[in-house]
């Protein structure tokens, strides 16, 4: 119920913080969020700010609003956010960037909470979620790199 894709990018880490923690941007990256916006007056990352981001499932659909919390913001270094209940939320998805010799090494990944339900439809479908949510994370970090290259 985790997974993870690394791609290396020839940009400085600070430089694809600022695209990964600008959730207002993740439509130009993401082949299931198409758009999100800052909740409750908040206009940037800080850690416990909310976002509402617009998802199409498998890019086909069901389209839905979901509610993130972000939980960590540290510049040049990592973002995360929990997709919904902010004190428990059912997926976290992170970025951590590591230097590497002429760029930066940018991993994207998710962490699905340890519930029965989400247990059961891992054991059931995690097969081909799996495989969505890797080549999703892929075509992200491709398309962050294309820009940043």
């Amino acid at each position: 119920m985790h997974d993870a894709v690394t791609v290396h990018m020839a940009a400085p880490p600070e430089q694809i913080w600022e695209l990964v923690s600008d959730v207002t941007r993740i439509g130009e990256y993401s082949p299931e969020t198409f758009g999100a916006e800052w909740l409750d007056g908040t206009t940037g990352p800080a850690v416990g700010a909310r976002f509402r981001g617009h998802v199409k499932r498998n890019g086909k659909g069901p389209t839905y609003w979901t509610t993130c919390t972000v939980l960590v913001s540290e510049p040049g270094n990592e973002f995360a956010f929990g997709v919904g209940p902010a004190d428990k939320p059912l997926n976290v998805w992170r970025y951590r960037l590591e230097p590497a010799a002429d760029g930066t090494d940018v991993t994207e990944s998710f962490d699905l909470a340890r519930t029965h339900m989400l247990r059961l439809y891992w054991a059931l479908f995690g097969w081909a979620r799996g495989r969505t949510n890797r080549n999703g994370m892929r075509t992200t970090l491709e398309r962050i790199k294309a820009e940043v290259e």
